[in-house]
């Protein structure tokens, strides 16, 4: 039995649904679907108004809303009837940029379509749950699906070790299950677009945030019964980031593709081992061939081993000339056994 509060925020939902198709008659409107007197629905939208989810032009007959500056929607979609990430956010979800810069449209609706994509594509599930927020502040867009879990199937179909590894190779890009109709991409640079970007799936939770200097691998939230993967992004409204800014960051300068890739070290570390092995460094070099500049950023390692820094710059280095390899943000010690490497290289 539905309480009076649940029917009220039910009534205001609707209200903001379709207040731009009912500008004019939205009071009649939702007086018909719920069977109270335009009156009641008069006193929510004046609350909704008072809180900024509409707001209003004109007096008595001529009155007029629209949606305020404050918007949400939420939505549960069924993957097996033709589903389409452009047709979702053009028809549910893009008024919630509505008004807004350019470039935070831009990434929005990036963001938005290559997560839904994905999970049209590849998540094996039955539904996808959307939500999508704008606040004074902020833009906050979440994408769930009820499938197998991205970390479970990139493992089961790349043969990895477990589900951190596969989150691993993600985080570098150009990692994708369907060659043939996907690039790897979206994931990547959708981590980079956002202020705050993480993926939770059984098992594992990536986190990517700006304000912290390297990324993090958390504990999921999901309990054991769980499944699927759940996406959330959010970006500030006063970002100037610009989508085509990024991409050309990791773009080489004449053939204009994703050829450069920053590979956190830090996230190769599972809990306290130190990088001291040849199979370590080897687990990080996986399918870097793929690039042309690899950035290995090394913030939050304190140490590593000889064998680990040879393999990379030393071996590596040697049986692929043609990839630039940048050690970055490097503690003392870290550096002393980079440049022996680098060294032994240069004398061979």
């Amino acid at each position: 039995m539905i309480n009076n509060q649940e029917r009220g925020e039910e009534i205001r939902r609707q209200i903001v649904r379709d207040v731009g198709e009912h500008s004019a008659d939205i009071s009649r409107h939702i007086s018909k679907i719920f069977s109270i007197t335009p009156q009641a629905v008069y006193s929510h939208m004046q609350r909704l108004e008072k809180e900024g989810w509409l707001q209003s032009s004109g007096s008595g007959k001529g009155k007029r809303y629209f949606l305020g500056d404050l918007r949400v929607h939420k939505s549960v979609f069924s993957l097996a009837d033709g589903l389409t990430e452009d047709g979702v956010w053009r028809n549910e979800y893009s008024f919630v940029v509505e008004g807004l810069p350019e470039n935070i449209v831009d990434i929005c609706h990036y963001g938005f379509t290559e997560m839904v994509n994905n999970v049209i594509d590849h998540s094996g599930g039955k539904q996808v749950f959307i939500s999508a927020l704008r606040d004074k502040e902020k833009i906050m867009i979440s994408v769930a699906d009820d499938g197998e879990g991205i970390f479970k199937k990139i493992r089961r179909l790349c043969n990895l070790d477990d589900e951190r590894q596969a989150l691993f190779e993600l985080s570098k890009g150009k990692l994708t299950t369907d060659p043939d109709h996907h690039t790897g991409e979206g994931i990547f640079f959708t981590s980079r677009v956002f202020d705050e970007f993480e993926i939770d799936s059984k098992g594992v939770r990536f986190c990517h945030d700006d304000r912290f200097e390297f990324d993090l691998i958390l504990d999921s939230g999901f309990s054991e019964n769980e499944t699927g993967t759940a996406v959330y992004m959010l970006l500030k409204r006063d970002s100037t980031l610009d989508i085509q800014r990024v991409f050309d960051e990791y773009a080489g300068a004449d053939d204009f593709q994703f050829s450069k890739t920053v590979i956190s070290v830090r996230l190769a570390q599972y809990e306290n081992e130190k990088l001291v092995s040849r199979s370590q460094a080897k687990r990080m070099l996986a399918r870097i061939e793929r690039f042309k500049h690899v950035i290995f950023d090394f913030d939050g390692v304190s140490a590593i081993g000889q064998a680990f820094a040879d393999e990379i710059f030393r071996v590596y280095a040697q049986h692929h000339p043609d990839i630039v390899l940048l050690p970055v943000k490097m503690e003392a010690n870290v550096e002393k056994m980079v440049r022996r490497a680098i060294l032994s290289t240069a004398a061979n």
